[in-house]
């Protein structure tokens, strides 16, 4: 296990030592945005206390040494082949930062990397514009010493600024008071000349409070998918609710997975946005579960990988360790091609992505093949999807596992998705439903025949010699997914 500038293919460890946490997070690569093997946090809280003594916590140093020497030796066990340890504004701000990091490099042999502000926002915008590569406006990332701002133009780095507003920090400085918080809140903000430029796009909210407060929000407004990757709502919709956030005692927002430690600072998170919001005035805020860690980790791939569609390449890697099979999606969607022509570049695309799922739920028992295969599509840890893009992969798997795409089952989430959406995920449901049972899920199989529009039928060729294409079932979903399309279905032989 190292710490370095060469790029690896292997594990990738990130050690993040933050304001109020320490996390470990390990990734497995070699996909553009692996899934986390492990994930697990620390509260430490180094940066209590620091605004008054301008040193780090005591305490927290201790439980800080206690927590690296865990999540090192765990990173050693798990076969890491690089192990990246940053650290953020509590040790760049404290008198005894410099000292606390020579400390650590002595006793574990790895160097700490004390991120700049700057530093750190690059790597939090990094990190969102894996998933979000176009995004647009301006990303906020909350620690619990400082807030990192940077302005983003459609996928391209702007200016940046790097304010004391954790929500550690500013709930200290205020004393516990809401008003005298908010007041500190509103007098850094104005600082920065160009807060105002960003008005009618988009606010991305990054850092674990801003994730807590979604969570909150999910939770409190009954909305269908639990996932905060994506969570999006207008601004004024995001004022009211975080008007009623702060409002209220801690006690009251608990919600399952959040920490009374969170829960206690967490007003003051929501003051921090709230008036960001009010500088700013986006069209809407959105949440995102990928920042600095993630932009850490993606330095570390090499150069070739990190221009891969995320979701593609995350398909890819689920396909491979889940597949029966190697994987076929460019023969799936060569074969369907005549049903993809009145989709959208973005349907298209996730198509692509649920033809790589559409065998993920094989070894599952029949009679829950379709639940599990739904639940798992839309709760996968995708990057570069949003909500309605989640609902609409899941749907179409869920309709190739024989799912009835008007079943209550699915109801909860359906209605993120317009009519028309809706209609065109079950139709490749559908046709990945015939296309499996043609070739019995078997690869360069589904080659050997074709799928053609003609006129008013929906012609599915094959050839005579090959007579095992030919069933019942087969014939029985050409026209099941041909009456959906209002054509009628068509079985040729080719007896040439």
């Amino acid at each position: 296990m190292k710490n370095g500038d060469q790029p690896v293919n292997g594990h990738i460890g990130v050690i993040d030592i933050g304001s109020n946490t320490i996390r470990l997070v390990v990734y497995d690569t070699p996909t553009r945005l692996p899934f986390p093997l492990f994930n697990e946090k620390a509260q430490c809280e180094l940066g209590s206390g620091i605004a008054e003594s301008g040193r780090l916590n005591p305490a927290g140093k201790e439980l800080a040494r206690q927590s690296l020497t865990r999540f090192i030796q765990l990173a050693g066990s798990m076969g890491v082949d690089r192990l990246e340890i940053v650290a953020t504004a509590a040790i760049r701000d404290a008198a005894d930062g410099p000292e606390f990091v020579k400390e650590i490099e002595d006793r574990f042999g790895f160097s700490v990397n004390t991120l700049s502000g700057e530093e750190e926002a690059q790597l939090a915008a990094l990190g969102l514009l894996s998933g979000v590569p176009t995004a647009d406006g301006v990303l906020g990332d909350l620690g619990g010493g400082s807030l990192d701002l940077v302005v983003l133009d459609k996928g391209r780095f702007g200016v940046s600024q790097t304010l004391a507003l954790g929500h550690l920090r500013i709930a200290e400085e205020s004393g516990g008071k809401k008003k005298k918080a908010s007041s500190i809140i509103t007098s850094r903000l104005a600082s920065v000349d160009w807060l105002e430029s960003i008005a009618g796009r988009t606010l991305y909210a990054v850092g674990g409070s801003w994730r807590a407060i979604a969570r909150v929000l999910i939770h409190q407004t009954s909305y269908p998918l639990h996932v905060i990757d994506g969570y999006a709502l207008p601004s004024d919709e995001a004022l009211w609710q975080l008007r009623m956030i702060i409002s209220q005692s801690p006690l009251k927002l608990e919600v399952e997975g959040l920490s009374r430690k969170r829960l206690e600072t967490l007003p003051y998170a929501a003051i921090v946005l709230r008036n960001l919001i009010e500088v700013t005035r986006p069209k809407d805020v959105k949440f995102s579960a990928f920042g600095m860690r993630e932009g850490r980790m993606l330095q570390c791939l090499p150069k070739e990988m990190r221009g891969q569609d995320p979701l593609i390449s995350g398909c890819e890697a689920l396909a491979e360790r889940g597949g029966r099979f190697a994987a076929r999606d460019e023969e799936l969607l060569k074969w369907m091609r005549p049903l993809l022509n009145d989709l959208t570049e973005q349907d298209r695309r996730l198509a692509h992505a649920a033809c790589l799922l559409s065998d993920i739920s094989w070894s599952e028992h029949p009679d829950y093949r379709a639940q599990h295969a739904f639940y798992r599509a839309l709760r996968v840890p995708f990057a570069g999807v949003t909500h309605k893009d989640r609902v609409w992969i899941a749907l179409a798997i869920f309709v190739h596992y024989t799912g009835n795409p008007g079943s209550d089952f699915v109801s909860n989430v359906r209605g993120l998705l317009n009519g028309e959406r809706a209609y065109n995920a079950t139709i490749i449901g559908l046709a990945l439903r015939l296309a499996h049972t043609i070739s019995g899920s078997a690869p360069g199989l589904l080659s050997h025949t074709s799928l053609r529009v003609e006129g008013s039928k929906l012609r599915l060729e094959m050839p005579q010699e090959e007579g095992f294409f030919h069933s019942e079932s087969v014939k029985r979903r050409l026209e099941h997914l041909a009456l959906t399309v209002g054509l009628k279905g068509s079985l040729d032989i080719d007896l040439e």
